[in-house]
């Protein structure tokens, strides 16, 4: 929905307001349409319409989760907007029973959000946010916004009311400090791989590509790459800070680290350790799908059958130190092996940074919070069990967060497969009900020697009006 906000949309308290409308928000928007007796909701997004990694939409990509985990079937099957009632609006049901297909494509996960996203009331594109404040007079959060138009200008300003807020305004891309400077200069052919798609007629042109980065995008973009220039005249490069080109640990019990059991055990542990842990698990989820890295590998191969060796180098262990412009058309990278102890220089025609994303930074935006707000040790917010930040007792008010919390639930924070269970532990939280009975035990391991069951939900300390639903 895009367009005017309606007046009594704005002076009318709602129970909850979202900031932002990326797949974890809008599943929440989702469910919160089915809660018993009705949710006053809105939902506020900058952008002017959904999309999903628009940049890194290739040909054959496919999503590193099943298709169950779309927005709501692993809280409510039975919901109006699942992957599979997609398919059955769009008469696919058939095809995609008899293609055996476990894990879709992403533009197919894309189009099944937009989906959603164009039918769901309450969803206000074009509408950026700009601050949220406690008004402790109303006992409300006010949220300031901006109308903008077609052009991304300025159009209108608008407050909202709500007894709720819940932040899901995503991640944004990683450029290093070496490269920033390059990445901002215009007409420098360096580009991060979410840009990926936009610039790709100007990564196949180019005389030498570079891909930094061992994730996922980085070994797609590299793939990509490879297929579309002519055997023995490659000429590309990979480099990565890891130590390998490493596979993302797939197994059945070690994807028990996106359960919620997994999650709840990461929460109750020490500060400290929670800090130590989330660096060393990476392989859970920056490592490369396995058959991605086997198409790699098959394609060089198949560059061998003739004789010869692809113009390809594949190095982990490296980072760039600096970089830098070489005449107006190239870049200079300079590198260092860390096992090694050595350095060396890399002149390029292009670069594409699959170097991964940051959380959104939301200081601004909750400036107004400020006073209210716990940090801890390392200055981050403190965030409570049911994904709230923790407030001074005087806030009788909610702020939720999705997709910033990794410092203290975990490496399942960014993961799809958890998007329905955390959206429906927020809902769930906000009515001091179980709309959603959420299982208590969801892992076969046992994480620690004290086994912590889902806590039960205590009461509001403000009674939600059934409304109905903006």
């Amino acid at each position: 929905m895009t367009g005017n906000t309606p007046k009594d949309d704005l002076d009318r308290p709602h129970d909850l307001v979202g900031v932002g409308i990326g797949p974890f928000n809008l599943s929440l928007a989702a469910l919160a349409q089915g809660v018993p007796g009705g949710l006053a909701t809105t939902f506020y997004e900058q952008r002017p319409a959904f999309h999903w990694h628009p940049g890194l939409l290739l040909d054959g990509a496919t999503l590193q989760v099943p298709f169950l985990a779309d927005l709501v079937t692993l809280a409510d099957p039975a919901s109006p907007w699942t992957f599979l009632n997609y398919l059955k609006s769009r008469e696919r049901l058939f095809p995609f029973y008899f293609a055996e297909k476990f894990h879709i494509q992403r533009a197919e996960y894309d189009a099944y959000c937009r989906w959603v996203s164009e039918r769901l009331p309450g969803l206000h594109f074009g509408h950026q946010v700009d601050s949220v404040r406690w008004n402790p007079e109303r006992r409300l959060f006010e949220v300031d916004f901006t109308q903008l138009d077609t052009d991304g200008e300025a159009e209108a300003l608008g407050r909202a009311y709500t007894r709720n807020v819940v932040l899901g305004v995503g991640t944004e891309p990683y450029v290093p400090e070496p490269l920033k400077p390059l990445a901002d200069a215009p007409g420098v052919p360096v580009f991060h791989s979410a840009d990926y798609l936009a610039h790709r007629e100007t990564l196949l042109a180019a005389g030498h590509v570079t891909v930094i980065g061992s994730g996922q995008s980085g070994a797609e973009v590299f793939l990509d790459l490879l297929r579309a220039r002519p055997a023995g005249a490659e000429k590309i490069h990979w480099l990565a800070r890891t130590e390998a080109f490493a596979p993302m640990e797939y197994s059945k019990l070690g994807l028990e680290h996106f359960t919620p059991d997994y999650t709840r055990y990461f929460h109750a542990l020490p500060e400290p350790v929670r800090g130590d842990l989330v660096p060393r698990q990476w392989q859970l989820h920056k490592g490369i799908d396995t058959d991605t890295i086997a198409a790699i590998h098959d394609e060089l191969y198949r560059r061998t059958l003739h004789g010869g060796w692809p113009d390809a180098v594949l190095t982990p262990g490296v980072h760039v130190r600096t970089a830098g412009r070489v005449a107006t058309t190239q870049v200079e990278l300079h590198l260092e092996h860390r096992q090694q102890g050595t350095r060396s220089r890399l002149t390029t025609d292009a670069v594409v940074l699959a170097t991964g994303y940051r959380e959104r930074p939301v200081d601004r935006m909750l400036a107004g919070l400020d006073p209210y707000l716990r940090h801890d040790s390392a200055g981050r917010a403190r965030i409570d069990e049911r994904y709230r930040l923790v407030l001074d007792p005087s806030v009788t008010g909610a702020v939720h967060v999705q997709n910033a919390e990794k410092h203290t639930h975990g490496v399942g924070a960014p993961d799809l497969g958890l998007a329905a269970w955390r959206s429906a532990t927020i809902l769930n939280s906000i009515t001091g009900k179980e709309p959603y009975p959420l299982p208590r035990r969801t892992a076969f391991t046992s994480f620690g020697l004290e086994t912590r069951e889902a806590p039960s939900i205590p009461a509001q300390s403000q009674k939600l009006t059934p409304l109905v639903q903006q």
